[in-house]
């Protein structure tokens, strides 16, 4: 049974706050460097190797939406305790993308810092997820949210099994809803519906089955199109019968 809204929201509360603590006094790398041209100039550099300064929303979003960083793990520790904050605010996704923010974390390689901090990200990321899911008012859609993770974190399976077990709360479904409108056209051509830098092979008939198997309930539910209702049903026969 997942918690209900309140406990979630406490949840996310703790998760920012433990954030804040296994974060305090990051630095970017003394040797970290970018283009001023492009990017920005020394002075603002420098601060990114001063611990505990906030950023203006300027430059903390330049910061995580450059890919080019030579050592974006501690330069992603540096930032996490405001990056987390608009990731909840939907500022994040908005300005760089899920896909790509979600391939930021993963080049930081946070799944081999130490265990603490490891714990305090994963904590953010699974209460951050149930928020997206069931908060009514949540800034992020699902079928974002769910990007950005498996991006973030190179796992897919866990986020689904998540998904399934909060679809007992109406708003999770018509999130599911929302989704699938938003992913038919990709899954139908046996694609992922965002841009991946991961094991497409594996995600494209997990996100398929996971369709088939939860969404024509919702569907239905929601009033959706007999169309979509269709292609879903489609989705469930093997390739050659699939769209005859």
């Amino acid at each position: 049974m997942i918690p209900d809204r309140t406990e979630i929201s406490s949840l996310l509360d703790e998760a920012l706050a433990g954030v804040a603590v296994a974060f305090q006094g990051m630095t970017a790398h003394e040797q970290e460097s970018n283009c001023e041209c492009h990017w920005g100039s020394a002075e603002e550099l420098a601060l990114l190797k001063t611990p505990d300064v906030p950023l203006d929303d300027d430059l903390l979003g330049r910061t995580y939406g450059t890919a080019d960083w030579h050592y974006p793990g501690p330069l992603l520790r540096r930032i996490l305790p405001q990056l987390t904050q608009h990731l909840v605010a939907g500022d994040a996704i908005s300005r760089t993308g899920a896909p790509g923010l979600g391939y930021f974390f993963a080049t930081a390689r946070w799944q081999e810092w130490p265990a603490g901090q490891q714990d305090a990200l994963r904590e953010f990321l699974n209460a951050w997820w149930l928020h997206v899911l069931v908060e009514p008012d949540a800034k992020v859609s699902a079928h974002d949210g769910l990007s950005f993770l498996a991006e973030a974190t190179i796992k897919f399976n866990p986020w689904l099994a998540a998904w399934a077990e909060a679809l007992v709360d109406e708003v999770t479904r018509r999130r599911l809803v929302e989704a699938v409108d938003e992913w038919m056209y990709d899954l139908r051509g046996n694609a992922l519906p965002w841009p991946s830098w991961h094991d497409v092979d594996t995600w494209v008939p997990a996100l398929q089955l996971f369709v088939v198997r939860h969404a024509p309930g919702a569907l239905r539910e929601h009033n959706a199109s007999v169309e979509l209702l269709d292609d879903v049903r489609r989705l469930g026969l093997s390739d050659p019968e699939r769209w005859a």
